[in-house]
């Protein structure tokens, strides 16, 4: 698999992209969970989920925020984001969206939404 590096933050995000930080961040909140996530598809539908924690299931929220988007029939995705205390994206979320669209990036944010970093292929 291809190390995936991630960068530091823009100054300016793009206004799509900061509209599915906030739905990451408020899943996040609502769900009182570890993680927060959205992802865009390439037709702009959004999707956003929670950490899955399970006696039987676990699912990271990006995973699961990829898992509802193939479920709803996106064949790709322009961007995905992350609202988690972690200093990193993990490898299995990261494969997730990639999965997908090995280009998209994925937006790292704090509880606060402030985007600490972008991960790109």
């Amino acid at each position: 698999m291809a190390e995936h590096v991630e960068a530091a933050a823009p100054q300016q995000i793009d206004p799509e992209d900061a509209k599915i930080v906030t739905l990451a961040r408020s899943s996040r909140a609502r769900n009182g969970a570890a993680e927060g996530a959205a992802v865009r598809d390439t037709d702009g539908r959004t999707y956003a989920a929670t950490t899955v924690a399970l006696p039987s299931l676990r699912l990271t929220a990006l995973q699961a925020a990829v898992a509802a988007a193939v479920s709803s029939g996106a064949e790709g995705l322009e961007a995905a984001a992350v609202v988690t205390d972690a200093d990193s994206v993990d490898a299995d979320s990261v494969a997730a969206v990639h999965d997908l669209t090995a280009t998209a990036p994925i937006l790292r944010a704090d509880a606060r939404g402030e985007v600490a970093g972008v991960l790109s292929a």
